[in-house]
């Protein structure tokens, strides 16, 4: 563990986490409002870019003295950017909202179990799946009605956060503070310009002010702060803290949208709180808690 200098500010990284989850379901609200309008290319492009803008500036990366491996590293993170939010994104103009969070949970739940070594981290586990299911209501939708295109994109989006996960904390200590992140968005950039600019025709002051905003709220802000806990947080107890996003959803249709709670949801809730909870209050010696702010 390394020796946090006397005077630093120190910041829980489960804190960190959670963060940056109530950042994504604000994000989402506003996505939410974008994505119809000029579709899943153009509000990721616009997301992506406006948080490459803004970051570059602040971070001021240092190009050289970097090694190879750190290289490949930041690009194969910047592509995994990219395809996660734009397989997302698309998945949600073929699956309900829930269906599609769900199905992409599926990616860091399947991490987390292959990197678990501890009868309860299965616990926390099975705890999270179950309660991010109940949450979603994804057994009330008949899987006639499902789209195969969707899910496939969800599971895509899936699959590249769980490589997020992992490549998150590589990043992290390849490069200093958010470095690596303002090249990985500058490389996830140019993975979604062709999808993007294809509407951009669409585009007016109030969608470019929407990315804006997308841009910290669901990129920005989230990313960094993930990427600052994944440094000395192990990546099976980040996976099962994301179980934290559905929740939050849940509680921010019902306070912000005045959506009903259901009984099973009200459960799923507790689950993923109680998941939270284990992977919280029992930790390794070796998995410190805390993180240096930058």
């Amino acid at each position: 563990m390394a020796v946090v200098p006397r005077g630093s500010v120190v910041v829980p990284a489960p804190l960190l986490v959670f963060g940056g989850v109530v950042s994504v379901q604000f994000g989402a609200a506003l996505a939410a409002t974008l994505v119809p309008e000029i579709g899943a290319g153009g509000s990721v492009l616009l997301r992506i870019a406006f948080s490459a803008l803004i970051l570059l500036p602040l971070a001021r990366p240092r190009l050289v003295g970097h090694s190879r491996r750190a290289w490949l590293t930041v690009v194969v993170f910047g592509v995994v950017l990219g395809l996660m939010n734009w397989s997302f994104y698309g998945s949600l103009a073929h699956l309900p909202l829930g269906v599609a969070v769900t199905v992409e949970f599926l990616g860091p739940l399947v991490l987390t179990t292959v990197l678990s070594r501890r009868a309860l981290d299965y616990v926390a586990v099975a705890a999270a799946g179950g309660g991010v299911l109940l949450i979603s209501e994804v057994f009330t939708v008949p899987l006639d009605e499902l789209s195969w295109i969707g899910l496939t994109l969800a599971a895509t989006a899936g699959v590249m956060w769980a490589a997020y996960i992992l490549l998150s904390g590589r990043t992290g200590a390849e490069f200093p503070k958010l470095d690596g992140l303002a090249l990985a968005l500058v490389v996830s950039t140019i993975v979604v310009l062709p999808a993007g600019l294809a509407s951009s025709d669409l585009w007016t002051r109030e969608h470019v002010v929407k990315g804006l905003g997308l841009a910290v709220l669901s990129s920005l802000l989230p990313y960094s702060l993930e990427l600052l806990a994944l440094r000395r947080l192990a990546a099976n107890v980040f996976g099962i803290l994301l179980s934290l996003e559905p929740a939050v959803a849940a509680v921010a249709g019902f306070v912000v949208l005045d959506q009903t709670l259901h009984p099973a949801q009200v459960v799923g809730l507790v689950l993923v709180v109680v998941a939270s909870a284990i992977v919280m209050g029992v930790r390794r010696p070796e998995e410190p808690g805390q993180i240096e702010s930058a």
